[in-house]
Formats: structure tokens, C-alpha cells, sequence
């Protein structure tokens, strides 16, 4: 399964607004735009919308900006995407609507693609947004250990 940009925008947002929770300025969302190189009015689109889900509270005009509404460990990852994608349509058989498939009934592939998405979404459910903000341990995925002042896409603290 492939996020959509708005799914991996969204996750991008929160992870930002996360790490300045310790902040005294809130993040804007030109900021975020800037730092993950994103158009400013999709991104505008996006925090509406975590904002009507009740993860975001946007503040407008001087000093204004995004704040986390709920503490990032209350914020669980599967909860956001389930929400902001549009689509968990794998293949043609998983809508009834549209579906052709003249295997449908002999075949076990969606009954293995659905037991791939279930799992997927269960270990989603078990990380929270705090749980992305905790540094890497040394050596994984990372071929040398840095320890890093700035991490590109997330604010300076």
C-alpha cells in the first residue's frame, strides 16, 4: 500500500507541531512548508482538515499558528491515516461496486491482501506520534551515526 501526499503531508504536519509543543511561538504553516518544500495552500487544506478531526487548533493572525489539540503520545498513527486516506481499496475485488474479476470466488488473493492491510493498519495502531519524535537508535537504518544539531523537515529547538 502507497500513502497518499495528503496522508503523508498530514503525518508530516503533526510530527512538526509535535516537536514544538516546547516551543513558546507555535509552528506556522509557512514554516512547515518551507522546511518540507510543500505549496503553502495545499498545506493550508491539509491542517483545515486535521483540524476539523480534532488533532490540530489553529490560531490566526499575529503570534497565531498550529498547536497539537491532544498530547502526541494520545495521538495514534493508524487513527490519522484511517482518517485521511480516501482509498483501502488494494485491488478491484475489494469493491463490490466496481468489481470484473472473473476469479472472484477461486481466488485467495484478497483474502491475503486483506489480511496484509489488517496487519498493516494493527501496527499503526500500536505507534503514537510521540513514539516518531524518539531518537533513532544508534545504527538503524542509518549507515553513519551523526548526532545531528538540525534534522532537515523538523524545527529548530
Amino acid at each position: 500500500m502507497r500513502l497518499t501526499h495528503w496522508t503523508d503531508y498530514s503525518l508530516r504536519v503533526l510530527m512538526y507541531c509535535a516537536a514544538c509543543t516546547q516551543r513558546e511561538k507555535p509552528a506556522t504553516i509557512s514554516e512547515i512548508a518551507g522546511a518540507h518544500g510543500i505549496s503553502r495552500s495545499h498545506l493550508t487544506k491539509i491542517v483545515m482538515t486535521l483540524s476539523g478531526l480534532g488533532l490540530l487548533e489553529t490560531t490566526r493572525g499575529r503570534g497565531g499558528g498550529l498547536r497539537l489539540l491532544k498530547p502526541a503520545h494520545l495521538i495514534v498513527l493508524g487513527d490519522v491515516v484511517r482518517q485521511t486516506e480516501t482509498d483501502f481499496t488494494l485491488v478491484e475485488c475489494f469493491s463490490a461496486e466496481h468489481n470484473t474479476c472473473r476469479l472472484e470466488g477461486y481466488c485467495r488473493l484478497k483474502g491475503t491482501l486483506q489480511k496484509a492491510m489488517d496487519r498493516y493498519l494493527a501496527e499503526l495502531d500500536g505507534v503514537t506520534l510521540a513514539d516518531l519524535l524518539e531518537p533513532m537508535p544508534p545504527g538503524a537504518g542509518v549507515r553513519k551515526v551523526v548526532q545531528l544539531k538540525h534534522i532537515p523537515g523538523m524545527p529548530d529547538l
